[in-house]
């Protein structure tokens, strides 16, 4: 049946204004404000934003003064302009990211419609993107890799279109340069190395030679293209490498006994930015050869199967959906191009976009996000082949292949969603409240190991802590079970198109319970609460000293709005390479140094892990507050 001009726009408008209700509900709302920011990453790169502000500086980032280089700018520049517009807050620290998840919702529904011809296969990518579990999740931290989603997605889509032309036009050539160029000054090298891989591999398989992939990559403004990406890209990177440049004499990389020694910086002997970002933050990075060595790696079985977790339910469908995309047609020798029509032709792009991030991140240091520019291919994968699901349905077609395919993965749904909702009926049943003064952290049993992991905190949960999660678990139990009951029954009265939207209101009703439960652990992994705490008597001339590494307790900086924090025993990470350079702040403390400003007059808040133990002070100590497994002591009682 064909859709008239008048039923599609109906259908349109309906579907986007679905799409930002649910952005609003979940993403730009109650989200924005709770929890708090929370310490490392999420705190650090907010810092960073303020202090853009502070220092009137947008070229060299800065964290707690210390010239912070590791990172590209974008991001922190749309923070800084969030700050400037509204104000340095919680909810404005996260505005920027709320909207690039906004954008690529509709850069993910305009074209899985326009690749698939559908307006179902639209709402499909797009209800997907908003409900995947890692998108939401890691949207709760402040880190550029949606925005990476966002410009790769527009950038391949720019290359699609050109794709459905014989001859290309140069102003989606230039959108592609100009969103490579975005991506770089998101995220460093990547932005640029992804799409051109994928378009790369793209072309000589449907080309099937070098000389026609050259042929058409001549039409594509290569020139043109060359000039808007460096116009975009070029010149911050030359004003942050002219304003900072190598001081002293730092050494270069050397090969002896068979493997690569990297210099290390001393005092006054720095290699410049150039050197920091390019050489050691992504090549040396890469190669698991990066100073200094205070990361660590998620295993590659672990990377690549949290990718089931991130994408849940819908990761049920992605063999299918993977199943789609021709590459035995595509690698078939001797075969002509024009073996593969339109639609193979975009699912080969997805096929080769999903494969190549993941590929790439395998043969190199990675964390558990590092997934996230693969998704937006997997989702238009899957988003496709449930819109033809649902039509095989609607068309009664005999034989229906893949409706019962969905059939049979609604049952395996049902199996797993009863056995999570049974799980988390078990918690809920056999936990108990705990005291209404209760800190969480009491109830943690740590396992410091796995903190490598972005949420790695959250394996210390017990069957002790999970009393306090009792709300969030029976939202937990009836969105896995209701959503897979329903799932099961639609799909077998062969409405797999109902099925997908129960699936999909399930999928929000458990973001809504991660959302809880996030609030609920966030003591844990905030110091906010400790910083609201010293605030009332926090004076300008006060010393606030954070033993250990600055990001343990990073919060402190952002909420009392402080970039001269001391640091006791915790000289590394990112605060380690820039506090080298010869105007770096006097900031780091030793137990000697520490032991004589105790003494002083000057009055010190220490922050402190409950779980190292305190440092040796002259003089007396005064409890101050105590929240999530850190306490706030000073040299000078509480005068409240």
């Amino acid at each position: 049946m064909q859709t008239t001009p008048s039923v599609f726009r109906s259908e349109l408008t309906r579907n986007r204004l679905i799409l930002v209700a649910l952005w609003l509900a979940f993403y730009c709302s109650f989200t924005l404000a709770a929890p708090p920011l929370l310490d490392d990453a999420d705190s650090v790169h907010s810092e960073v934003a303020r202090e853009m502000l502070v220092r009137h500086d947008w070229t060299t980032l800065y964290a707690n003064g210390i010239r912070y280089l590791e990172k590209a700018p974008l991001l922190y520049w749309s923070i800084a302009a969030s700050f400037k517009l509204f104000g340095v807050r919680t909810q404005t620290a996260r505005l920027p990211l709320a909207f690039a998840v906004l954008a690529l919702a509709f850069a993910m529904e305009r074209f899985a419609r326009r690749a698939f011809g559908s307006t179902r296969a639209g709402l499909y990518a797009a209800l997907i993107l908003l409900s995947s579990f890692g998108i939401f999740i890691f949207t709760r931290i402040i880190i550029p890799d949606v925005a990476v989603c966002l410009w790769l997605t527009l950038a391949l889509f720019c290359y699609w279109l050109t794709e459905q032309q014989t001859t290309p036009n140069w102003l989606l050539c230039g959108a592609f340069a100009a969103c490579c160029a975005l991506n770089v000054l998101t995220k460093g090298l990547i932005g640029i190395v992804f799409p051109i891989l994928v378009v790369v591999a793209h072309l000589l398989l449907t080309r099937r030679s070098l000389r026609r992939t050259l042929t058409r990559l001549r039409q594509l403004y290569p020139i043109t293209s060359i000039l808007i990406f460096l116009i975009i890209a070029a010149p911050w990177h030359i004003l942050i490498g002219l304003a900072n440049p190598t001081q002293g004499h730092p050494g270069g990389l050397s090969f002896t006994h068979g493997h690569w020694t990297v210099p290390l910086p001393t005092q006054g002997n720095v290699h410049g930015w150039f050197w920091f970002y390019f050489v050691n933050e992504q090549v040396l990075r890469y190669l698991n050869l990066r100073v200094p060595r205070d990361y660590d790696t998620v295993p590659l079985v672990l990377f690549w199967g949290l990718l089931l977790i991130w994408l849940m339910p819908w990761s049920a469908f992605l063999y299918r959906a993977l199943g789609t995309v021709p590459w035995r047609k595509t690698l078939r020798p001797r075969v002509s191009i024009r073996t593969l029509d339109a639609v193979e032709s975009t699912r080969l792009l997805l096929g080769l976009w999903a494969a190549i991030p993941m590929l790439f991140f395998s043969l190199s240091t990675r964390q558990e996000y590092y997934v996230l520019p693969a998704l937006p291919a997997m989702i238009l994968l899957i988003a496709a082949w449930l819109n033809d699901e649902a039509s095989e349905a609607e068309s009664f077609a005999v034989p229906n292949p893949l409706v019962r395919s969905g059939q049979r993965i609604s049952v395996v749904l049902l199996v797993l969603g009863s056995i999570a909702a049974l799980i988390a009926g078990f918690f809920v049943l056999h936990s108990h409240l705990p005291g209404p003064n209760t800190d969480l952290a009491s109830l943690l049993k740590q396992n410091p190991g796995d903190y490598a992991l972005s949420f790695g905190h959250f394996l210390d949960l017990n069957a002790q802590a999970m009393g306090a999660f009792r709300s969030p678990l029976l939202i937990t139990a009836f969105a896995l079970f209701g959503g897979a009951l329903a799932n099961w029954l639609c799909r077998r009265d062969y409405r797999p198109h109902t099925a997908n939207l129960w699936l999909a209101s399930a999928t929000f009703a458990f973001l809504l319970a991660a959302h809880m439960g996030l609030q609920i652990f966030s003591p844990v992994l905030t110091s906010s609460q400790l910083a609201d705490a010293i605030a009332p008597e926090l004076k300008p001339d006060d010393l606030i000293v954070i033993h250990g590494e600055y990001e343990a307790a990073s919060t402190l900086g952002f909420y009392l709005q402080r970039n001269d924090l001391h640091i006791l025993d915790g000289r590394s990470s990112n605060l380690w390479y820039g506090s080298f350079f010869p105007d770096a702040p006097p900031i780091f403390e030793d137990a000697t140094s520490m032991s004589l400003k105790w003494t002083g007059p000057r009055r010190i808040f220490l922050w402190q892990d409950l779980s190292d133990p305190l440092p040796e002070l002259r003089g007396k100590t005064y409890f101050i507050s105590q929240s999530g497994g850190k306490e706030i002591i000073s040299n000078q009682p509480n005068p409240y």
